[in-house]
């Protein structure tokens, strides 16, 4: 028997993902491939941690069988990370598989299914681990009365992306403002063929890269950046911090990288002063 599905691949973000190039970073992409179809994200450069922030849908995806055994036991979607390069074609860095939440045309659209939640897939390249997948995918039953009984897509919309369409509210993780703070106490480096004169200087935080001092010998040095962050830690990107020799004409050599994989010990509240308050006067 035939059934006629819709399936949204709510495509967040990845994290610490496979460095492809010299520089310790990489240009990806992901595929997702679903029944006979694929889709691709959009291209975001030198990271290691892309937020795609991408909303993949693949119409009329026709399936046989039953429809309990397609709602208990879907197809596999298989996604397939890429490193996008000027010249070639796209290096393979890692893969990943995901079964989605089914919704058929007779039921509603509501929780606890309904809409699915981020969840991470952890990424292979061979047989070694590759990064995490940040993503979500739901298979909807298309019924008698077409595309007009499929939920809605609740924004946000962003003119500025043309087509592209951002995660929608209910999936995508709510963001608060964050002050992130660097503090390099004493660096100690292997000489790595740097000539004294030069500059060797460590960039840090994926996505919004700060150098933080123009020296080898790095005492003292504070640097921040202001970073939109998910207000659930547990998805918070890793803080990538890489250390590169400067050279002459502008060209940077990698001499070391680190990946810190949970700011969580690290983050400061500040005291509620209503609570405070209130128990100063209590």
């Amino acid at each position: 028997e035939k059934q006629v599905f819709q399936l949204r691949a709510h495509m967040y973000q990845a994290r610490s993902l496979f460095a492809a190039d010299s520089s310790g970073l990489s240009d990806p992409f992901a595929r997702v491939f679903f029944n006979s179809q694929s889709q691709c994200t959009e291209v975001l450069n030198e990271t290691l941690c892309p937020t795609w922030d991408q909303l993949l849908v693949f119409n009329n995806v026709e399936l046989y069988g039953e429809a309990n055994e397609m709602r208990d036991d879907p197809p596999i979607i298989v996604i397939e990370i890429y490193d996008q390069d000027t010249v070639g074609k796209a290096d393979f860095m890692g893969r990943t598989f995901a079964k989605p939440v089914v919704k058929m045309s007779d039921e509603h659209y509501c929780p606890p299914r309904f809409p699915p939640q981020l969840e991470y897939y952890q990424i292979y390249r061979g047989n070694s681990t590759a990064g995490d997948l940040l993503a979500a995918f739901e298979l909807l039953q298309i019924g008698p009365g077409g595309k007009s009984d499929l939920p809605p897509i609740d924004g946000p919309t962003d003119v500025d992306r043309g087509p592209i369409l951002p995660v929608p509210l209910g999936i995508r993780p709510v963001l608060s403002k964050y002050r992130v703070e660097v503090i390099t106490l004493e660096h100690h480096m292997l000489m790595f063929n740097i000539v004294w004169g030069r500059r060797a200087c460590p960039w840090v935080f994926e996505g919004q890269e700060r150098s933080l001092s123009p020296h080898p010998t790095l005492d003292n040095q504070h640097t921040f950046a202001f970073q939109d962050l998910p207000e659930n830690e547990l998805l918070h990107p890793p803080l990538n911090i890489r250390v590169v020799d400067c050279r002459a004409f502008g060209r940077y050599t990698l001499v070391g990288s680190h990946a810190v994989s949970s700011l969580r010990k690290f983050i400061y509240r500040p005291p509620d002063k209503k609570a405070q308050y209130w128990n100063m006067t209590g």
